[in-house]
């Protein structure tokens, strides 16, 4: 196929199995690659917020929404990734169960209002992403989803920064703060999204 990527720091790189699932066939390069998939994320946007689903804590949706996304530029798009992406995520046999656990933990956190809505989010979205389910478009799945969560809920969606998909500033800030909620360390996270806690 002939195409080079490069990938910012902290994104998977897709390796040449991976890249055997592009589906459209008229791209040559990085550029017209993330136009085509600005597009299509859009699209699974669109459709995600058009519309109040029925139960959106479910493994079925997390998939459907990954495919509404990601489906018309990758073949695998919606699956659950077989193969490890070290450093990041969890292993392939344990993102099911890690996935079934998030989502019994958030439907709790909601019904005992363990937190405000807008932690509860921001902390889905860290877990989310470190769990790291698909191959490809973990953060732009994990934020998308996070703000549907708060949808949902009736609350206003996270202003997340822009080009957080290109290397730059807001994307290094992006990846320290899930960085230091690896550590148990919210507070950059929170300040990310917006959320303001007691000092």
């Amino acid at each position: 196929m002939g195409l080079e990527f490069k990938f910012p720091p902290g994104a998977t790189p897709l390796d040449p199995d991976d890249m055997a699932g592009l589906l459209p066939s008229h791209i040559r390069n990085q550029g017209e690659l993330n136009e085509w998939q600005f597009e299509n994320v859009a699209k699974g946007e669109e459709w995600a917020f058009s519309t109040r689903h029925g139960e959106i804590l479910s493994i079925e949706f997390l998939l459907s929404l990954h495919r509404r996304m990601f489906g018309d530029t990758w073949s695998w798009a919606g699956e659950i990734r077989s193969k490890d992406v070290l450093p990041v995520g969890v292993s392939p046999e344990q993102i099911r169960p890690a996935l079934t656990l998030l989502l019994e933990d958030v439907k709790a956190q909601i019904q005992y209002k363990s937190w405000d809505m807008s932690e509860i989010a921001a902390r889905f979205h860290h877990r989310l992403v470190a769990i790291h389910p698909f191959r490809d478009g973990n953060g732009r799945f994990s934020r998308t989803m996070t703000d549907l969560l708060l949808f949902q809920a009736g609350r206003k969606r996270f202003e997340w920064g822009s080009h957080l998909e290109r290397e730059g500033e807001a994307r290094a800030k992006y990846i320290a703060a899930l960085q230091a909620a690896d550590n148990k360390d919210y507070r950059p996270l929170f300040d990310l999204v917006g959320i303001r806690t007691p000092n």
